[in-house]
């Protein structure tokens, strides 16, 4: 029999039990604040119906989605005719019912309308789960990652958005992140730009165009408007608009100036100032300085043809790396299962980015290193029977402590304790078993203490 060399398929990953630890760290830091402002967690399974899926996410997400085959002999109903087309399009719906989902979003909105009647409403929850694309593995993007999405639906309310700018700002403080930006701007505002440029059904081109300003500059902008239909005159009225600078107060005076003619740029602002005010209520008592980390950006646009309202985008300052959260406002989520005019507003952490920016800038606390907290030595029998019962002791006092499970030299099990970055081991021969004051080494200094059982109990809980 021929021996399969092991393997994973491409885009996915194994995570270590050191690697898991410290995403453990992220998603644990991120969960904790969802729940302290209201939000209750929920999981939806792996697979969808494929009806679902397809059709949420347009032509080329569609392709994105991982079907899953049939039970059983999938083929034997299939026509001749249908077989030998080799149009899979034509195959897919009678081989496949099933698929792996695609995000967080779609299913949240399937699960909202089929458990109306159990959930109250606003209705507040989050999500911490992988999800599947068919995509080209390529640096930072997989076939298989997690998603972590709040969203509240069933309220028009402009609190939750302010809420969700201080969710982005005490996570990732929490993180150990200093210098990030949380980005906002509002779908109406855009609108309100198109519309005083005279071009309101450019405004998909527009904003696809504008939003690559830190990528590609103002003349590649200016380059690719032209190119999608603008004229040259549209562009003058575009250019102090894309390029407002200034505090986030004196961007919306010029805003309003600009956009006074247009109703629907005027309730943008007005959004955002209330937002705006909003957060300086909620963070009057504690005097949090959220307003160094959050900056009104017109260029931001993400998916106009998804979001209604405001949008967020945050970014790290310390490490070149691409968006690491984002959300906003969307009208009707679930109406493309019947169930209308429910509005909502919802955010995404980027976990496995934020995991990179962490590793990068060496901001994972030793504590998400380490797995096991005290390691106690095993010379002998004699010495293994006096362990077992202050073994149990301290996992009872919530200490997460091992026993080297058979007797071994001493460098040995010193060998294991580094390799499992374990940072004390406690050590007992002879004389600790007669006098009861057990050896306690710390790992990373190598200083040792002879400490009662009730000592070391006392030092590990600190």
């Amino acid at each position: 029999m021929a021996v399969i060399k092991p393997s994973i398929p491409k885009g996915t990953r194994d995570f270590s039990a050191s690697e898991m630890v410290k995403r453990n760290h992220i998603f644990n830091t991120i969960s904790s604040v969802f729940k302290k402002y209201g939000y209750q967690e929920i999981q939806t399974p792996t697979m969808e119906n494929l009806t679902t899926l397809t059709g949420k996410y347009g032509d080329e997400g569609d392709k994105l989605i991982f079907k899953v085959l049939n039970s059983g002999d999938y083929l034997s109903n299939i026509s001749t005719e249908k077989l030998d087309s080799r149009n899979s399009q034509l195959l897919i719906t009678e081989i496949s019912e099933k698929a792996l989902r695609y995000d967080l979003t779609v299913p949240f909105a399937r699960y909202v309308v089929m458990h109306r009647n159990e959930i109250s409403f606003p209705f507040k929850r989050f999500q911490i789960q992988p999800v599947w694309r068919a995509d080209r593995p390529q640096k930072g993007r997989y076939r298989e990652f997690y998603q972590c999405d709040a969203d509240v639906v069933g309220s028009e309310s402009l609190i939750n958005e302010a809420e969700f700018v201080l969710i982005y700002h005490e996570a990732l403080s929490k993180l150990g992140l200093k210098d990030f930006t949380i980005k906002i701007n509002n779908r109406k505002i855009l609108s309100g730009i198109a519309e005083i440029i005279g071009k309101p059904e450019l405004i998909v081109d527009m904003t696809v165009a504008i939003d690559k300003l830190d990528k590609i500059g103002l003349d590649g902008v200016t380059k690719e408007l032209i190119d999608r239909g603008f004229s040259a005159d549209d562009i003058e009225k575009l250019k102090p608009i894309i390029l407002l600078t200034g505090s986030n107060e004196e961007k919306l005076g010029s805003l309003r100036s600009v956009l006074s003619a247009s109703e629907t740029g005027l309730k943008g602002i007005t959004e955002i100032e209330t937002i705006f005010d909003y957060l300086q209520l909620l963070t009057s008592q504690n005097q949090e300085t959220i307003s160094q980390n959050l900056e009104l950006d017109i260029t931001l646009a993400r998916g106009l043809n998804y979001y209604t309202g405001a949008i967020f985008e945050v970014k790290t300052n310390e490490v070149a790396m691409g968006s690491i959260g984002g959300g906003g406002r969307y009208d009707d989520l679930t109406g493309m299962f019947g169930l209308s005019d429910l509005t909502g507003v919802g955010i995404s952490f980027g976990a496995d980015r934020i995991y990179d920016v962490l590793e990068e800038l060496k901001l994972f606390p030793e504590s998400a290193s380490e797995s096991t907290r005290v390691l106690i030595s095993n010379f002998d029998e004699q010495a293994e029977k006096f362990a077992l019962p202050l073994l149990q002791m301290l996992r009872n006092k919530g200490i997460s402590a091992e026993i080297y499970p058979s007797s071994a030299k001493l460098k040995k099990q010193m060998t294991y304790a580094d390799d499992k970055n374990i940072p004390y081991v406690i050590l007992i021969g002879s004389d600790e078993m007669e006098t009861g004051l057990l050896t306690l080494k710390n790992m990373k200094s190598g200083e040792q203490q002879k400490l009662s059982s009730e000592q070391i109990i006392a030092a590990l809980s600190v």
